[in-house]
């Protein structure tokens, strides 16, 4: 085998044992939270050295941020938000959230792992508000806060507006997760329900006749994503 093969192979290995090591940890994280796991007990679930896990990653911090980079739905979710959200297509801008939050996304282990971290450690919880919760609410906010100014949604706090839907779908995926209550219904129908909740809720109501009134600039900053404090 010439040196670039096996040099690919290195790494292809090398790979392989890191996604070893970001399951197995991901799989204790959320069994027994961050300070409960010990290094040697992903170890052996990942059938490698505690020296070979401290090699990938220096720290338990760092391999949390590698399971979140991982395992977190909010990064695929916001560039699909954008896409819909560039047409004004109000509808399938929440629909496709309310599609993955209710379909499972975030799984049920990542659920876990992020309320232990909630629990147990205000850092690893505020890596994950500030690199994922509060990023994807930010632009949530800000899609409904230009439909305000578009005269399309009334004049509402876009944050306010982005954290009950948000809270909808969230509650429903704990009761689901933590207490096992999940509904016969299915996911789309329960996703489109609270889609209409939401739609119903925002949209302008217009009389017969009348005209869109634009609300000014200033009004709609006044009530804009970045007057939220941590908690979306």
């Amino acid at each position: 085998m010439s040196r670039s093969g096996q040099s690919s192979s290195t790494r292809l290995r090398a790979k392989d044992r890191q996604a070893e090591i970001i399951r197995a940890a991901a799989l204790l994280f959320a069994e027994k939270g961050f300070n409960g796991t010990k290094t040697r007990e992903i170890s052996s679930e990942a059938g490698v050295s505690e020296a070979l896990i401290f090699k990938h990653f220096p720290s338990k911090e760092d391999l949390y941020a590698a399971i979140l980079a991982k395992e977190s739905p909010v990064p695929q979710l916001i560039s699909q938000v954008k896409d819909f959200a560039q047409n004004h297509n109000d509808e399938a801008v929440f629909r496709t959230i309310a599609e993955t939050i209710v379909g499972g996304a975030p799984d049920d282990g990542l659920m876990r792992l992020i309320l232990f971290s909630a629990l147990e450690s205000h850092e690893l919880s505020d890596m994950f508000f500030q690199n994922h919760i509060r990023s994807f609410c930010d632009v949530l906010a800000g899609y409904i806060q230009q439909r305000i100014e578009d005269g399309a949604f009334r004049e509402i706090s876009p944050i306010l507006a982005a954290r009950a839907f948000m809270g909808m779908l969230i509650y429903h995926r704990l009761l689901t997760v933590l207490f096992q209550a999940p509904l016969s219904q299915d996911p789309r129908e329960i996703a489109e329900t609270f889609v209409t909740l939401m739609m119903t809720g925002v949209r302008r109501s217009r009389k017969k006749g009348d005209a869109a009134r634009r609300p000014t600039r200033a009004t709609a900053r006044k009530t804009g994503p970045t007057n939220h404090r941590r908690v979306p």
